[in-house]
C-alpha cells in the first residue's frame, strides 16, 4: 500500500510540474524564476505528501520487545542478549552458530516443531537462489490461507495500520530462485503469524527482520555465498511465535550476524496465546 501510495505521489508531482512548465514557459518577465520557484515549491508539497503518506515505523520500545524474553525464550538463545536500541537483540555478541564452510548445491529447507508449527528455515544462497520477479508473476501471489493465531486488527493507531502479516521464515527474494521450494505464502511449514513491524521494518533505526534480509540481499547481489538460518521461537504451546532468531555467515566471512527480532510492535498488545490484538 505505501508503494502505491509513493507511486500516487510521484505522479501528482509530475503532473503539477508539466501544468507550471506550461503556464509559465511563455511568460516573458522572470518566467525563468517564476518557473524554478514553482518547480521548488511542487518538490516540497510532493516530499511533505510523501513524508505524511509513510506508515510510522517505530521500532518497539526496549521494556515492549523484552517483555517476549520469558525464561522460556531466553533457554533457547542461551545467556548473550543484548538490546540493539533499534528494536532487536544481538545475540551471541553478533557471532553466528553456522558453517559456512561447504561445497554443495545451493540448498533450502523448512523444518517444523513436535507440535507442527512452523519452526525452522536452513539454506545455503548464492546469487542464483535470488528473486527479483513479484510473487504474481510467479504464481506465488496472496491467499486467503492464515497460519495459526492470526486473527488480524486492522484501523490501528500511532503506527502500523493492521497487526499482523503471513511472515516468512525465508524469504522469497533469497530463495524464491530455487526450484521445487515453496516460496507461497500458504507453506505452512515456512509461514508463521508475525506483526507488520517484526516482518516489514528495514531502516538502521528499526531493524524488523526486512532489514537483516536486505543485508543478505546485498551480499548475494556481489556474488556471495551464504549459509543462512532462522527459527522462530515460541513460548510453551504459543500459537504465535515470540521472535525469529535470524543467522547469516558468507563464506568469506565478509557477512555475519546472529539477532533476535521480537515479534511485537509499538502500537498493538498480543495474546501469543490465541493472537488476539488490543491496540496499545
Amino acid at each position: 500500500m505505501y508503494r502505491l501510495k509513493r507511486k500516487f505521489w510521484r505522479i501528482i508531482l509530475a503532473l503539477g510540474i508539466l501544468f507550471a512548465v506550461g503556464g509559465l514557459v511563455n511568460q516573458p518577465d522572470n518566467g525563468k524564476a517564476a518557473l524554478s520557484q514553482g518547480i521548488q515549491q511542487l518538490a516540497s508539497w510532493g516530499n511533505q505528501s510523501q513524508r505524511s503518506s509513510q506508515p510510522t515505523t517505530l521500532p518497539p520500545t526496549k521494556q515492549q520487545a523484552e517483555a517476549v524474553l520469558t525464561s522460556g525464550i531466553r533457554s533457547q538463545l542461551g545467556s548473550s542478549v543484548s538490546w540493539n536500541g533499534h528494536g532487536a537483540f544481538i545475540i551471541n555478541n553478533n557471532q553466528p552458530r553456522l558453517n559456512a564452510n561447504i561445497n554443495s548445491a545451493p540448498y533450502a529447507v523448512n523444518y517444523k516443531d513436535r507440535q507442527g508449527r512452523a519452526w525452522r528455515g536452513d539454506a545455503w544462497l548464492n546469487r542464483t537462489t535470488r528473486q527479483y520477479r513479484n510473487r504474481s508473476e510467479t504464481g506465488n501471489g496472496a491467499t486467503n490461507w492464515r497460519p495459526a493465531g492470526f486473527l488480524q486488527a486492522y484501523n490501528l493507531k500511532n503506527g502500523y495500520r493492521h497487526a499482523y502479516d503471513r511472515g516468512h521464515l525465508l524469504g522469497y527474494a533469497l530463495v524464491g530462485g530455487i526450484r521445487n521450494f515453496n516460496a507461497s505464502e500458504s507453506n505452512p511449514a515456512n509461514i508463521a503469524t508475525q506483526t507488520a513491524w517484526a516482518n516489514e521494518a528495514r531502516s538502521p533505526e528499526s531493524t524488523g527482520q526486512n532489514y537483516y534480509e536486505g543485508l543478505v540481499r546485498q551480499a548475494l547481489d556481489q556474488g556471495k555465498q551464504i549459509r543462512y538460518r532462522v527459527t522462530d521461537l515460541y513460548d510453551g504451546d504459543n500459537v504465535v511465535p515470540s521472535g525469529a532468531h535470524i543467522e547469516a555467515l558468507s563464506k568469506d566471512g565478509s557477512l555475519k550476524f546472529n539477532v533476535f527480532v521480537p515479534n511485537c510492535q509499538r502500537n498493538i498488545n498480543i495474546n501469543y496465546a490465541t493472537g488476539a490484538v488490543t491496540q496499545r
